[in-house]
């Protein structure tokens, strides 16, 4: 597995609080592998917050991420040493209709509240199928929750969250009462983001959608926590 040779890298910074982002076009130099390796394997439910299915990406993929892109990364981000490790590879699936989502499932999360910490996805759908959008939260202004700021954010969203018209029903997609969009990418075949794992981010599903469990059809994408180590 290698790099793409038109791979094309770009350093962003969004919203308020200037979190950086990569976005990455033309990732791997042959994706549709990717896609061909991800019918062979089982996918699993392994989340109750991840609205879908899953299975474990090919080490070759990991490779070559933590090999070609841990200076892109370093840099960017400006984070403290020079190798990538991968707590979380996965393929993912996302197969649960709007209908049936739980409510945290219905608005933006964070994968953990740790500023340093990294999540990526890779996109391997060509139909058009969302991206990924990052938010503030109205009524505390965060874009992003980290230990200081948890406790308040989730007191607030619980009291929120309790009036049914606020939650909405189905993905969100956009601008909400309780959050503002600040940044949207859309779902590229072949493109990466890298962002913090602490800001506020959703997929971006429309209320059409419908799910499709096959890898080379569905909503198919790579997901990655990736933390750099000395």
């Amino acid at each position: 597995m290698e790099l793409h040779s038109d791979v094309s890298i770009r350093a962003f910074h969004f919203g308020e609080d200037r979190a950086p982002l990569l976005v990455i076009d033309n990732l791997v130099a042959n994706p549709e592998t990717l896609v061909q390796l991800a019918q062979r394997e089982t996918f699993t439910m392994q989340s109750r917050y991840y609205p879908g299915i899953r299975a474990e990406a090919p080490i070759a993929y990991r490779l070559l991420i933590a090999d070609a892109l841990k200076e892109s990364i370093a840099g960017h981000f400006n984070l403290p040493g020079n190798t990538l490790q991968f707590s979380l590879c996965h393929y993912s699936l996302v197969t649960t209709p709007p209908e049936r989502l739980l409510v945290p499932q219905r608005v933006p999360h964070v994968d953990s509240l740790d500023s340093s910490g990294l999540a990526s996805i890779h996109y391997l759908f060509r139909r058009d199928l969302g991206g990924t959008a990052f938010y503030r939260h109205r009524r505390t202004g965060f874009e992003y929750i980290d230990e200081a700021r948890n406790a308040e954010y989730l007191a607030s969203l619980r009291e929120e969250i309790l009036r049914p018209e606020t939650a909405g029903a189905g993905y969100i997609n956009g601008d909400t009462p309780l959050f503002e969009q600040i940044e949207r990418q859309e779902g590229v075949f072949n493109r990466m983001l890298v962002y913090r794992r602490n800001s506020l981010h959703s997929g971006c599903i429309g209320r059409d959608f419908m799910p499709d469990p096959d890898p080379s059809t569905g909503r198919l994408s790579i997901n990655s926590f990736i933390d750099l180590q000395p």
